[in-house]
């Protein structure tokens, strides 16, 4: 018996560390507080009403026997009646009176008033004390309630008469003592009812915790589409939920970008790399002459150029799509802006045979933009649109202010994009003229940059284009941040 005692005392410190048995204690502790102010207020509150009750008795009578001493002095047979019969016709609570002249020889005693009450005790415990209730045991060990007066004999001050009057309050000690021992039994009883109720209480209260914990523990780098169902939670834990929740979302974004990243180097990777090796290996396979070697290391290194620089948009794309990434804002004229793109790509369609203008509008439109971000999202759509443009077509670059953005557009008359296309045209490394991109070197990530830029800036992208008519794409962005 020691040791499992020994064991549930060493098991303690464990257990008080887990929130049901916190709350589980604070609940029993509460709820054991509660009920024994409760309960130890009603018994003072009783006992309070009882001693009130038997000292207006005994006020109660020493005003009637004053009153007739005083108004009906010769009214012997009223007076015995009142001090000797009248407590003879009581069940409980049994008073006894007795009267005293300025002798202190008795005139009148109630019957049995020797044999319960210590006489002599009573006049000690009064003394002077007149009209002021004194508790005090009597003979047989019940408790009596004293109290004496002096009252005057017809109205004259010159001949007083002792009144002493004592009551039997034992039921009412009985019944005070009954209530204790409910009392104790209610308090040692509700001493083994509330930790039982304190733990249902405090295993509900924790149910919506634990289940949290169970899909936190469900949750890994493979399954999190797991979220908790906050319906029918306390507000507070439906704000942790949703909280929760959020967080998943973020680091389900987080996840899905990073594997994307990672299937996107893998996937556009794989062939330049294996070029390379090729190439080598052709090389090495003999000896060669040096025209030879020269033409295969130029080859290597047109594919290396062309690693270098599908690595370098993929950086720039993770971190266009990184919550982390601040932009360098300035103030910018985007006409300005324009004109310098259209300056830099102008030599380039000249050689194709395009015309590259750019119209804005005749009010200089002031903006806050990255401006090295914003140059290379427009640059990559004017370089898509040079490309598939054919010779005598023309690209347009234009720019306008609505009411709380701006609006930068770049059109061209090219051969324009099936309509089955279109939708995935912001898709990383998708291609719609597969062969035509892989010659020209397109990596598919043009207009996927142009995306995340564009959406680093808070704005949105948009593409229109009929096949054999061109293409219009359109950025809006706000003016401010």
């Amino acid at each position: 018996m020691s040791w499992k005692l020994t064991k549930v005392l060493l098991s303690l410190p464990r257990l008080w560390k887990t929130l049901a048995f916190r709350l589980t204690a604070i609940y029993a502790l509460a709820g054991m507080c509660l009920v024994f102010v409760a309960t130890a207020s009603l018994y003072l509150l009783l006992v309070s009403e009882l001693e009130k009750s038997t000292s207006l008795f005994l006020q109660d009578k020493v005003h009637v026997i004053s009153t007739m001493l005083r108004e009906r002095p010769d009214d012997e047979d009223a007076l015995r009646e009142e001090v000797e019969l009248e407590s003879a016709a009581r069940q409980y609570e049994h008073f006894y009176i007795r009267l005293l002249d300025q002798q202190n020889i008795p005139l009148l005693t109630t019957p049995g008033m020797e044999q319960a009450v210590d006489l002599s005790k009573l006049v000690r415990r009064t003394g002077t004390r007149h009209n002021i209730v004194v508790p005090m045991k009597g003979k047989d060990g019940r408790a009596f309630r004293v109290t004496t007066a002096i009252v005057p004999v017809g109205g004259q001050p010159t001949r007083n008469i002792t009144v002493e009057i004592a009551i039997d309050v034992s039921q009412k000690e009985q019944f005070l003592e009954r209530f204790r021992l409910w009392a104790w039994a209610i308090l040692i009883a509700m001493l083994f009812v509330f930790p039982f109720v304190g733990y249902e209480i405090a295993r509900q209260s924790i149910r919506p915790v634990e289940e949290m914990a169970a899909t936190a523990r469900r949750i890994t780098s493979s399954h999190l589409g797991e979220r908790i169902a906050a319906e029918g939670y306390p507000f507070e834990l439906a704000s942790l939920a949703g909280t929760f929740n959020k967080m998943l979302d973020g680091l389900e974004d987080s996840f899905e970008r990073i594997s994307r990243f990672s299937a996107d180097i893998a996937h556009d990777l794989r062939t330049p790399v294996n070029n390379i090796r090729g190439e080598a290996e052709v090389a090495l396979a003999r000896a060669r002459t040096i025209d030879e070697y020269r033409d295969a290391l130029g080859s290597s290194l047109e594919e290396t150029v062309r690693l270098s620089d599908l690595i370098g948009n993929l950086l720039f794309l993770a971190r266009t799509e990184s919550p982390l990434t601040h932009l360098r804002l300035e103030k910018v004229n985007v006409a300005d802006l324009l004109e310098g793109i259209r300056d830099y790509y102008e030599a380039s369609a000249a050689d194709g045979g395009i015309q590259l203008a750019s119209i804005c509008s005749d009010e200089p439109v002031i903006a806050e933009l990255d401006r090295t971000m914003i140059q290379r999202a427009v640059g990559n759509l004017v370089s898509n649109a040079v490309a598939h443009t054919p010779p005598g077509g023309s690209v347009l670059l234009l720019s306008s202010a609505e009411p709380a953005s701006i609006r930068i557009e770049v059109a061209d008359s090219g051969v324009g994009i099936p309509p089955d296309a279109l939708p995935r045209v912001f898709d990383r490394f998708f291609r719609v003229d597969q062969s035509r991109s892989q010659a020209s070197g397109g990596t598919g990530l043009g207009l996927s940059i142009v995306q995340g830029i564009v959406t680093l800036h808070g704005g949105k992208v948009e593409i229109a284009s009929k096949p054999g008519q061109g293409t219009r794409v359109t950025l809006r962005m706000p003016i401010a941040r």
